[in-house]
């Protein structure tokens, strides 16, 4: 009867053992073959693919990325995950922001990374990063002025030193000063801008007009203030004298200003800060933030798993020690860092190791989210074996030696969780 139900025992685990072997064992027995043969395959390459890893540039940055990501993503995520666990215990609507947080996890690599592609844009007006960083910006630092204004030939301006723009004739007081210009955008004119006004004379001070110097429409005659035109409002004018600035004032709404007698026989200036380019935010997919941007799409995701784990975790928690504690006068954060964090530490260990095995696989949000120009920057290893398995000039033998280094990365984690899961079944 033994030697019977062994029998059955195969005959029962057999077909798993097949698709076993055919979907798992074979494939990675002809990887370490092939990683030791040529990019055609017909030659014998020894180590020498395995040497093109930790010499090649690319390959070694892809190599420091996934380092990066093991350390900083799992870390993170786990954190995160655990305060929102432990917080959202005391909120009213705990629930319902468990739901939030949580709902990344249903949206696919694919579209969290299409999603993130347009969050990190640099346009400030596409891109959700930008925008934020950029009101921010602009909410602590003067704001930009005109770009790519210009005055015409026809102008009493001509260009200056640094991009600025100064009167062609000497100031006099009593004689209104004209500084007209073109070439400002509808969206760069201020919203409270108002229609140019010729300026009152003032006995003794400079006065002038700094408007735009264009009616919409056409119609509008060069140096002249028509109806429609409108002023520059906040346009700094300067007073230069022997290359000093002897005064300095910003026109009003209708674009009129007024500088003191010390500008007498001084000529106007507009300075290159009224025209320098608005502050368009970070480069967030640039060479020096691409990783980090790209985790920080990961964390988006991946941190409601870590707070659904550690939140069934912290449920079984017995409620006596954390009121034990407290008695004894203990504050919240003791109760958190001594009792709360060591009840947890079996949970915290799956998350975190579950995470580590998962960004070592990291391919679909590099993929998506990194541009061409710095994908080089962001490379991993999961994209770098795409890229060599399938690319333009593929190479499988390289490609193999990425998956067998891949597969060596990944046992000692696996091995580590094998264990951690047999001590606690043994307690």
């Amino acid at each position: 009867m033994t030697g019977t139900r062994k029998i059955i025992a195969v005959g029962f685990l057999l077909p798993a053992l097949v698709l076993l072997g055919a979907l798992v064992v074979y494939p990675i027995g002809y990887s370490v073959y092939r990683s030791f043969f040529d990019q055609s395959g017909s030659g014998f390459a020894g180590i020498d693919n395995y040497k093109e890893i930790f010499t090649e540039d690319t390959i070694l940055t892809a190599v420091k990325n996934n380092v990066l990501w093991v350390v900083v993503a799992p870390t993170v995520s786990t954190a995160l995950g655990l305060i929102f666990a432990v917080l959202t215990e005391r909120v009213r609507w705990g629930t319902a922001f468990k739901l939030i947080v949580f709902m990344p996890m249903a949206i696919s690599m694919l579209a969290a990374g299409i999603i993130f592609r347009l969050v990190y844009e640099q346009d400030p007006d596409r891109g959700v990063a930008n925008a934020v960083w950029v009101g921010v910006h602009d909410t602590f630092a003067e704001s930009a002025g005109f770009p790519k204004a210009r005055p015409l030939a026809v102008h009493p301006l001509t260009a200056g030193p640094g991009g600025s723009f100064v009167t062609k004739e000497l100031a006099t007081a009593g004689k209104q000063v004209q500084l007209p210009l073109i070439g400002v955008a509808p969206d760069k004119m201020p919203s409270d801008a108002e229609p140019a006004k010729a300026a009152r004379p003032d006995d003794g001070k400079i006065t002038g007009t700094a408007w735009l110097d264009f009616t919409k429409g056409g119609g509008g005659r060069p140096n002249t203030i028509d109806a429609k035109e409108l002023g520059l409002k906040g346009i700094k004018v300067e007073a230069v004298k022997d290359g000093e600035v002897v005064a300095s004032a910003r026109a009003g709404a209708d674009g009129t200003f007024s500088l003191p007698a010390s500008a007498e026989g001084a000529r106007l200036r507009l300075p290159a800060d009224n025209f320098r380019e608005p502050y368009n935010g970070v480069n967030w997919l640039g060479p020096s933030l691409v990783t980090p941007a790209i985790i920080g799409s990961y964390v988006w995701m991946w941190a409601g798993f870590a707070m659904v784990l550690i939140a069934a975790g912290l449920a079984s928690v017995p409620r006596e020690l954390l009121e034990a504690a407290r008695v004894d006068g203990a504050n919240e954060w003791q109760v958190f860092r001594r009792i709360t964090v060591p009840l947890l530490a079996p949970v915290l260990a799956v998350v975190l190791v579950t995470l580590m095995i998962n960004v070592l696989k990291i391919f679909d949000l590099v993929f998506i989210i990194a541009p061409g120009s710095a994908q080089d920057d962001a490379n991993v290893l999961a994209l770098q074996l795409y890229r060599s398995s399938f690319g333009t000039d593929s190479n499988l033998g390289l490609g193999s030696a990425i998956s067998v280094l891949l597969l060596l990365l990944v046992i000692p984690v696996m091995l580590f969780n094998i264990r951690r899961m047999r001590r606690e079944t043994r307690r």
